[in-house]
């Protein structure tokens, strides 16, 4: 058996647990910039605010039903996930953290238990410890078990737990869901299976196996088989080597001169090479882009991106920034309000299987022991306390988060003070 725990509204949930006079009000959490609804409580849903929907179209309906707003914070919401899962891991001997909200556990063995009250008690200690509610969804396979969860979620009788472990029951729940609402089918395939009447979970199950193979390939078929109880996809408890790794943001304020634009572009360099240091790879291609805001037709548009390799295979910052500058030197032009910027790694390899080169006048010693003091040093002062010059200081690309809350558990400054 598998449990898929997930938790509830999660940044909205952080955003109360600091904040106990929230519970019960709508909360909603912005995206970067303060542009779109990403989160939203319960009470958020059932003012009609939907998921995506830009801050501004909503501002009627904040002001009306005194919604509470924040901006993302990314920090707060990495930390109580951290706490989470660590609450987690002490109830199964595999946990595999799928999101920064959801971890499968296998509870293989666990036969000898009365599941349901072990299901409880996930859900007592988790919000007792952390002061996030969570929802447990049990069943033989993981994409069944994600289909418990949801409706573990939607409905309040089960408080919070609800265990798929028969054919009745599988029969059932897969009869009354939709299966736009499966895992691993996706929104295309969705739309592709409608036209074929395919609408339930269940019709998905009664379909063909060579019918599913032909038109949705292999995957198809382990989904259907997963469907049926039985279990094909494995446990991953160390998460895979990325193959890519981006890092883009827009500007707070769109910014037309080469040094701000230089600066953002030298952040998202060293922190893709900060991740491929924390995954132990190298990468021997990256991509550098520019593009203005193609929202404003008031403005002239330029959007260009290139590519470029490096001659050795590499993860460290001083490297990474360099190459960066210059692609950016290359694509930048006068004469535009530039919006976002972003830089992605690829061509990534092991950094055990570094391939170097014969006129290669980098002393990489070296140059591996700066960045394991600048990693270590930042893990231990906080991040970017120690950075290349070119990362700057000035940060007037920085997003906008005119709602921005504490990081009440990662910075000494936010802690909450308690006065009795």
């Amino acid at each position: 058996m598998y449990a898929l725990v997930d938790c509830n509204n999660f940044y909205a949930s952080c955003e109360r647990l600091f904040q106990p006079a929230l519970i019960g009000k709508p909360v909603i959490v912005l995206s970067n910039n303060d542009g779109c609804v990403i989160a939203r409580s319960n009470e958020a849903k059932l003012l009609g605010i939907r998921m995506g929907a830009p801050a501004f179209e909503i501002k009627d309906v904040i002001l009306k039903n005194n919604v509470a707003v924040f901006s993302s914070n990314y920090v707060l919401y990495g930390d109580i996930s951290r706490r989470v899962m660590n609450t987690l891991s002490q109830f199964a001997p595999e946990i595999e953290i799928y999101s920064i909200d959801e971890a499968f556990l296998n509870l293989s063995g666990f036969d000898i238990y009365d599941i349901e009250a072990y299901a409880r008690k996930i859900v007592y200690t988790t919000t007792k410890n952390i002061g996030i509610p969570v929802s447990v969804g049990i069943a033989p396979t993981k994409t069944l078990a994600k289909v418990a969860n949801k409706i573990a979620k939607k409905n309040q009788d089960k408080k919070g737990v609800f265990i798929l472990n028969d054919k009745t029951s599988i029969n059932k729940a897969l009869e009354e869901f939709s299966v736009s609402d499966v895992w691993g089918i996706g929104r295309q395939y969705s739309k592709f299976l409608n036209k074929y009447n395919i609408f339930t979970a269940l019709d998905f199950v009664n379909t063909n196996k060579e019918w599913i193979r032909k038109n949705m390939s292999i995957v198809g078929v382990r989904t259907m088989e997963e469907l049926q109880g039985n279990p094909c996809i494995e446990m991953e408890t160390t998460p895979p080597d990325k193959k890519a790794i981006c890092t883009s943001r827009s500007f707070g304020t769109m910014q037309s001169e080469y040094e701000p634009i230089a600066e953002a572009v030298a952040q998202f360099a060293a922190t893709c090479a900060a991740k491929l240091r924390k995954q132990k790879s190298c990468a021997a291609m990256m991509i550098v882009f520019i593009h203005t805001n193609q929202f404003r037709k008031d403005l002239k548009q330029y959007a260009k991106n290139i590519v470029v390799s490096l001659p050795v295979a590499s993860n460290s910052s001083m490297e990474l920034i360099k190459y960066a500058e210059i692609g950016l030197k290359a694509i930048y032009k006068k004469g535009f309000q530039y919006k976002k910027a972003g830089v992605i790694v690829s061509d990534i390899i092991s950094e055990n299987n570094l391939q170097t080169s014969l006129f290669d006048e980098v002393n990489r010693d070296n140059q591996k022991k700066v960045m394991q003091v600048l990693d270590k040093l930042n893990s231990k002062m906080g991040r970017d306390k120690v950075r290349i010059a070119q990362q700057g200081f000035s940060r007037k690309w920085k997003l906008r988060q005119e709602k921005l809350s504490p990081c009440y558990t990662t910075n000494i400054n936010d802690i909450l003070i308690v006065k009795t």
